[in-house]
C-alpha cells in the first residue's frame, strides 16, 4: 500500500531523516585506520538513543532472521546489510553505512560510502558517480511522473555513461510509519513504467552501483551482500519527498561533507604514501 503524508507528517518525517544525517556526520568525524566497524555501530547507536531515537534496523526482519546491529556497514565488496564486526579499517578502504532513525513515528533513512585515505581513482570515480545519481533519481520524484523515471535517470547515468553493474535483486522503496513501504523503486528501467507519484509521497531512493559486474551473493549470515567479481561497490541513499517539479531531499550529506573533510584533514598523517 502506498501512503501519501500530511504536510505536518512530512515534516515530521524530515526530524527523523535529519538525525539520519547527523548520525552519518558523527560517523564522518571517528573514521580512520584501525578502528573496528564494530566501533562505529556502538557509537552511532549511543547517539541515536541519547538524541530521542530508535534505530530502525536493529531488531528488523523476520522471526528467524533479524538483522542484529544499528547500521549496516559494508566495506570494499560488500555492497549492502553488511555486519559490523572486528574488521579493522585500512587506508585504501571504502565503507558504506546504512543507518535508520524511527523518531515520533516515522523512520529516516540514509546511506552514505566514504573513502578511507588513499582510495584507487577509479573507486573513487565510483563513488562520485554514485552520488550523482542518486540526485538524478531524486530530480525525477516530481508529481505526476513515474518509479520509472527514477529507474531510468539512475541507470542511464550510472550504466549507460559509465559502464557500471547496476544490482538488480536490491531496490529502493517508500518510507514513513514503516520501514519499507510501497512502491519498490528500482536503479533502472524505462521512462514512463511503474507506480505513478503522488504528491507527498516519501521515497528511499538508493542506488546500488559495481565497478564491475551487476552479479552479486549472499553470505552465509543471511545479511551481507557481495558482488560476485570481488570489485568495490557504492551505495549512497536519500529520504525523498516527491513534490510538483521535482524531489526534495529530507535527508542531507551538506554535514557529513564537510566533516568528510575535516576528518581528512586531521587524520593526514595515516594517509601519506
Amino acid at each position: 500500500m502506498i501512503h501519501i503524508k500530511s504536510k505536518e507528517e512530512i515534516e515530521i518525517q524530515r526530524k527523523s531523516a535529519l538525525m539520519v544525517s547527523a548520525t552519518l556526520t558523527q560517523v564522518a568525524t571517528f573514521l580512520k585506520p584501525g578502528i573496528t566497524t564494530l566501533s562505529i555501530d556502538q557509537m552511532a547507536e549511543a547517539f541515536i538513543r541519547d538524541n530521542g531515537g530508535v534505530p530502525s534496523f536493529k531488531g528488523y526482519g523476520s522471526k528467524n532472521n533479524t538483522f542484529p546491529f544499528s547500521l549496516c556497514i559494508s566495506v570494499n565488496e560488500a555492497v549492502v546489510h553488511g555486519f559490523p564486526n572486528a574488521y579493522e579499517l585500512k587506508d585504501g578502504d571504502i565503507i558504506s553505512v546504512d543507518c535508520g532513525v524511527y523518531m515520533n513515528g516515522f523512520h529516516g533513512d540514509s546511506a552514505y560510502t566514504f573513502a578511507i585515505g588513499n582510495v584507487e581513482p577509479e573507486t573513487l570515480q565510483l563513488l562520485r558517480v554514485t552520488k550523482e545519481s542518486v540526485y538524478r533519481g531524486v530530480a525525477q520524484a516530481a508529481e505526476g511522473n513515474r518509479v520509472g523515471d527514477i529507474s531510468y535517470a539512475i541507470e542511464q547515468y550510472t550504466h549507460g555513461q559509465h559502464g557500471y553493474g547496476i544490482v538488480r535483486e536490491l531496490v529502493g522503496h517508500g518510507v514513513g510509519k514503516h520501514l519499507h513501504e510501497d512502491p519498490q523503486v528500482p536503479n533502472y528501467g524505462r521512462r514512463g513504467d511503474g507506480k505513478r507519484l503522488k504528491a507527498n509521497m516519501v521515497l528511499a531512493i538508493e542506488p546500488m552501483i559495481n565497478l564491475g559486474t551487476h552479479n552479486i551473493n549472499q553470505a552465509d549470515d543471511g545479511w551481507t551482500i557481495t558482488t560476485a567479481d570481488k570489485k568495490p561497490s557504492a551505495h549512497f541513499e536519500h529520504t525523498t519527498w516527491v513534490r510538483k517539479g521535482k524531489g526534495e531531499t529530507l535527508s542531507s550529506f551538506e554535514g557529513i561533507e564537510a566533516a568528510e573533510r575535516n576528518n581528512k584533514e586531521l587524520n593526514s598523517e595515516h594517509y601519506q604514501q
